[in-house]
């Protein structure tokens, strides 16, 4: 239900009153066929939700998928073919290939750092640093692409960050102010905390009552360190400066997590096209 709304409302955003290039342009009887084109080497992302998209403007429309979401592609290859009225065709054409290059750019990205700690224990995950409107789409990205997903949006988790603690008062406030709030609340979410450095580190390992400890920009030497003083109850997450160069490093300090918000926020869509078959 969501993503058929999301398509309705982005279809009436690029339609408005009518597409009147193709009703100016294309007889209504014409029929046509085209074909979805690889233009670039990467992990193809967004089919299902492309045929979504062809149904919504034409039922009658028939799609022959080629590749599937989450195979790797090459300069080259064919994704699907579409064919029926060449209005339609054209119509929906845009949309396809918004959606499509956005998410097979972050479904290439999330592989390609997750490649660099394989064989090792450490998990990558998203973050919340996506397109508004457009997270549920980007996730899926990252999970096609073989990342994890950290949490869906603010209600699923409390995550005391540094501004959190900052306006608290402090992060024993902070700690006890959230489990407070969930015992009153009567709800069961995981709590985890951001520090800055070892010294707060420390303080929340005094105070505990937390799932998850996320290290924020710490160095690997910093991470280590803290790795080895966090008790196996508790969770780790890095977070903060990690890249393609130093992936790696991070995710063998043992920590559990790394978290990347340029996997949604910082990709290159990768090139595709829809050309019509002539």
């Amino acid at each position: 239900m969501q993503l058929k709304e999301f398509i309705k409302k982005a279809l009436k955003e690029d339609i408005g009153d009518g597409d009147h290039t193709s009703l100016a342009c294309i007889p209504s009887s014409t029929k046509s066929s085209a074909q979805l084109l690889v233009k670039e080497n990467g992990i193809i992302a967004g089919v299902k939700v492309a045929l979504e998209v062809f149904r919504q403007v034409d039922k009658t429309l028939k799609i022959k998928i080629l590749l599937t979401d989450g195979t790797l592609v090459k300069k080259g290859d064919i994704v699907l073919t579409v064919s029926g009225k060449a209005q339609s065709i054209l119509t929906a054409e845009r949309l396809v290939l918004n959606i499509m290059q956005r998410m097979s750019g972050i479904a290439t990205t999330t592989n390609k750092m997750n490649s660099l700690i394989k064989n090792t224990s450490c998990k990558l995950l998203d973050t919340r640093k996506t397109t508004p409107n457009m997270r549920m789409l980007e996730k899926e990205a990252v999970r096609i692409g073989k990342g994890h997903n950290h949490r869906k949006g603010l209600y699923d988790m409390i995550l005391i960050k540094d501004n959190h603690v900052d306006y608290a008062g402090g992060i024993k406030q902070a700690i006890t102010a959230a489990n407070d709030y969930l015992l009153q609340h009567k709800k069961k979410l995981k709590i985890e905390i951001e520090v800055r450095n070892l010294l707060e580190l420390k303080e929340v390992l005094k105070i505990g009552k937390v799932n998850r400890i996320m290290l924020d920009n710490f160095n690997t030497n910093d991470l280590k360190k803290a790795i080895q003083l966090i008790p196996k109850k508790y969770e780790t997450e890095a977070s903060g400066g990690i890249t393609e160069k130093n992936i790696r490093s991070y995710a063998l300090t043992g920590v559990q997590y790394i978290s990347c918000g340029a996997l949604t926020h910082s990709i290159k869509s990768l090139d595709l096209s829809l050309k019509a078959i002539k």
